[in-house]
């Protein structure tokens, strides 16, 4: 079976809801995700805007979500730690934890969330950036999963 990630809140190429952007309470989605590989220690999530103006525009950095998660609870905490031992990078707000979709006014944008199923925890520290992760991430992703939805706003 594979990998799959999704949300309640929409569906894969469908809007984004109000409530999980800046033009709402800006409140991170619910997700939940099918079962990993055997071998997985912990996973790692990402969100992130490729057709943002100034280049990809990441929205969200979270990693050590421990192994036997299987979905993640609409509204996650700002803070770089939680209570289970994830802990949350800075996106490109400069902010730690869920920064949701704010595009210019004009064609929707595209937001990919991405789940990566690693092979052990890592030792980052908690407000670590995005490229920190992914270095950390090299060679230790055994499956990865990914939910992409669209948020634009009018003139």
């Amino acid at each position: 079976m594979k990998f799959q990630l999704s949300s309640p809140s929409f569906v894969e190429g469908q809007a984004i809801p109000t409530r999980h952007t800046c033009d709402g309470p800006d409140v991170s989605p619910p997700l939940a995700w099918s079962t990993p590989p055997a071998a997985t220690r912990c996973f790692a999530l990402l969100c992130d805007d490729p057709d943002a103006p100034m280049g990809t525009w990441v929205h969200w950095v979270m990693f050590n979500i421990p192994a036997g998660a299987t979905s993640l609870a609409e509204n996650v905490a700002k803070t770089g730690e939680l209570p289970d031992g994830s802990r949350q990078g800075v996106n490109s707000f400069r902010r730690v934890g869920y920064g949701g979709p704010c595009p210019p006014h004009g064609p929707a944008h595209r937001y990919y969330f991405k789940l990566f199923a690693l092979s052990e925890t890592l030792d980052l520290p908690a407000g670590c950036t995005v490229r920190d992760l992914e270095k950390a991430m090299g060679g230790r992703v055994l499956a990865s999963a990914q939910l992409m939805g669209r948020y634009g706003r009018r003139l």
